[in-house]
C-alpha cells in the first residue's frame, strides 16, 4: 500500500515539475517568414504577437537582403513612420479592438502609388521627391483596413518594362530571390521580389498587360489582375488607362481573397469603377474551397503560349499541372481555339495613348508635380537611357482615346475579342481558359537577347477579363518558379478564385527562396 502510495507521488510531482517547466518557458517568437495574413490576425488578436515586434521583424529582413547579402535592390524607401503607426495600432487593440481587417499586416507599396507619407516617382528622377499629399485609393483602404505601409517598391520606370525592373530612381537591377542573378520581369518587379523575400506580407501592383502576372510568375507567387472596373487606379501614375489594372502579389490564394475584400470598390476619381458597381462580391473569402476544382470544365488555350521558342521545361511543367488539375477532379479540354484570332489581330490597330494620360495625370496634381507634361519630362533629361525611344515615341503621337483612327480601331478589336473569348467559353461550357503565365523561366539580368515568354499582354488586357496566376512548380534542376494563369469572364473573380485555389491546396507548389532565408 505504502509502495503505490510513494509510487502515485513520484509520478504526481513528475507532472506537477514538467507543469513548472511549460509554465515557464518562454513563448515562441512569431515567425513572419511566408506567414499569412489570417496567422498574423490570429497571433495579432491572441495577444502573442504585438504590432510593433511584427513591424520590426519585417524591417530587419529588409535591413539584411535588401542592400547587402542577397541584394534584392527592391526597395526604394522604408517608411519612417512604420514603426510610429505600429505602435499606434497597439494602442487602439488595447483600447478598442483591431482597426480592420487587416489589422497591422505590413504592406509594400508599389512606387507608382500615391502615398501621402512617401514621395511617388514612378521610377523616374524626373518625379524624384514628388509628393501629392494624398494616399492612392487602394492605399487609403488598406490603411482604413488597419495595414501598415512598410516601405515603397522598385519598379520598371513608367511601368514601361515587362521582362526586367530598372529605372533611374534606384541604382541597379531589382533581383529575383529565387536567383539573383536573374530578372524579377517587370513591372512590379520590388513588389514581387520584396514579397517572395518576406520583405512584407503582400505589395500592390500594377498590371498594364504583364506587371501582376509576370512578376508573380518569376517569383512563385499568387497574381490576380480583375475585371477592369473591379479596383480603381485613382491615385496611381498611369501607363494606358484603357488597359491599366491595380491589385496586389501575394504568396497564397486566401491572401489574394482578403485584399480583394478590402480593395476593390466605386471610387469617383476613376470613372472606370462605376462598371463594378454590383460586381463586388460580398465574401470573396467563401470561394476558398480546397475541392474546388472538382467538376470545373477548363480549357488549354494554345493560342496564349504555344510559339517556337516556348522553353521545353515550362511545356513540361505545364503538363504537369494539367494531369494535377485532372487529379484534383477538373476536367481538362485540350485544345480549344479562339476562332479567327489571327485575322482579328491584323485589323487591329495602334492606339499610344501614355502621353494623353500621363499629362493629364500630371496636369491634377498642379504644382506638386516637378513636372508637368511628357514634354518636360523629356527635356529634363532626367531618365533612364532605355527609356528615351518609348518616351520620345509617345511624345510624337497625338492619339485621343476614343476619338482618333488608331484608337477607335484598337477598341473595335477589343470589342470582338471579348465576343470570341465567350464564344470558345460558351461552346465549351468552361469555367476557365489555362496556359502558362510565361513560356521561357527568367532571363538573366542584362539579357534582353534570349526569348522572353510573357503571355500574358492580349487576353486580359484586350478583354478586361480577369486572369490569375498561381505557383505551378520549377524549371533548371526546381530552382525557377513557373507560373499556371487562369482566365475567365467578366466579374467572375470569385470563381478564379475558387479554382486557383483548389489548385494551390491540391499541390503547395510555392517554397521560400534561398537567398533569403529566415534570420536567426
Amino acid at each position: 500500500m505504502l509502495t503505490r502510495w510513494l509510487a502515485g507521488l513520484g509520478a504526481a510531482l513528475a507532472v506537477a515539475g514538467a507543469a513548472v517547466v511549460v509554465e515557464t518557458q518562454a513563448p515562441r517568437p512569431f515567425a513572419i517568414d511566408e506567414a499569412t495574413i489570417a496567422q498574423i490576425e490570429t497571433a495579432l488578436r491572441a495577444r502573442t504577437l504585438t504590432c510593433h515586434a511584427l513591424v520590426a521583424q519585417y524591417l530587419a529582413r529588409i535591413d539584411a537582403y535588401d542592400k547587402q547579402h542577397a541584394a534584392l535592390n527592391a526597395i526604394v524607401l522604408v517608411n519612417p513612420d512604420a514603426l510610429k503607426a505600429a505602435d499606434d495600432l497597439d494602442r487602439r487593440l488595447a483600447q478598442s479592438g483591431p482597426a480592420g481587417p487587416l489589422h497591422c499586416v505590413p504592406v509594400l507599396v508599389k512606387d507608382n502609388y500615391e502615398t501621402i507619407d512617401m514621395p511617388t516617382t514612378a521610377g523616374s528622377l524626373a518625379l524624384k521627391d514628388m509628393m501629392t499629399g494624398k494616399d492612392a485609393f487602394v492605399v487609403k483602404r488598406l490603411r482604413e483596413a488597419g495595414a501598415v505601409v512598410i516601405a515603397k517598391t522598385n519598379m520598371a520606370e513608367f511601368a514601361f518594362s515587362p521582362v526586367e525592373t530598372v529605372n533611374s530612381i534606384l541604382p541597379g537591377y531589382t533581383r529575383n530571390p529565387y536567383d539573383t542573378a536573374r530578372v524579377t520581369a517587370g513591372s512590379s518587379g520590388g513588389s514581387a521580389a520584396g514579397t517572395a523575400a518576406n520583405f512584407g506580407a503582400f505589395a500592390t501592383a500594377s498590371d498594364t498587360g504583364d506587371s501582376i502576372r509576370g512578376p508573380a510568375a518569376h517569383q512563385a507567387l499568387v497574381g490576380l489582375r480583375s475585371t477592369m472596373g473591379l479596383v480603381s487606379r485613382g491615385g496611381v501614375v498611369p501607363l494606358s488607362l484603357a488597359a491599366d489594372i491595380t491589385g496586389a502579389l501575394t504568396r497564397t490564394v486566401a491572401d489574394t481573397a482578403a485584399v480583394l475584400q478590402v480593395i476593390a470598390g466605386e471610387d469617383p476619381a476613376d470613372p472606370a469603377t462605376a462598371d463594378g458597381r454590383g460586381h463586388v462580391d460580398a465574401d470573396y473569402a467563401a470561394a476558398l474551397d480546397a475541392g474546388g476544382l472538382r467538376g470545373a470544365r477548363l480549357g488549354v488555350l494554345h493560342q496564349a503560349y504555344d510559339t517556337p521558342t516556348t522553353d521545353a521545361e515550362v511545356l513540361g511543367v505545364f503538363r504537369s499541372a494539367l494531369d494535377e488539375l485532372r487529379h484534383a477532379g477538373a476536367e481538362v479540354i485540350d485544345p480549344v481555339a479562339v476562332d479567327g484570332l489571327d485575322a482579328m489581330r491584323r485589323g487591329g490597330g495602334g492606339c499610344n495613348q501614355f502621353k494623353y494620360d500621363l499629362n493629364r495625370y500630371l496636369a491634377g496634381l498642379g504644382d506638386k508635380a516637378p513636372r508637368h507634361s511628357l514634354d518636360e519630362i523629356i527635356k529634363s533629361r532626367r531618365f533612364h537611357p532605355s527609356i528615351q525611344a518609348r518616351l520620345e515615341s509617345a511624345q510624337a503621337s497625338d492619339d485621343v482615346p476614343g476619338e482618333t483612327p488608331g484608337c477607335k480601331s484598337r477598341d473595335e478589336f477589343r470589342v470582338r475579342l471579348r465576343e470570341a473569348v465567350l464564344k470558345v467559353m460558351d461552346d465549351n461550357r468552361l469555367d476557365a481558359l489555362v496556359y502558362p503565365t510565361w513560356s521561357n523561366p527568367p532571363r538573366l539580368i542584362g539579357d534582353l537577347n534570349t526569348p522572353a515568354g510573357d503571355n500574358n499582354q492580349l487576353f486580359s488586357p484586350s478583354t478586361g477579363f480577369p486572369a490569375i496566376t498561381v505557383p505551378m512548380g520549377y524549371t533548371r534542376a526546381g530552382t525557377l518558379p513557373a507560373g499556371l494563369q487562369f482566365f475567365g469572364r467578366a466579374w467572375s473573380e470569385a470563381t478564379l478564385i475558387r479554382l486557383a485555389y483548389g489548385y494551390e491546396q491540391a499541390t503547395h507548389h510555392r517554397h521560400q527562396p534561398a537567398a533569403t532565408p529566415p534570420l536567426r
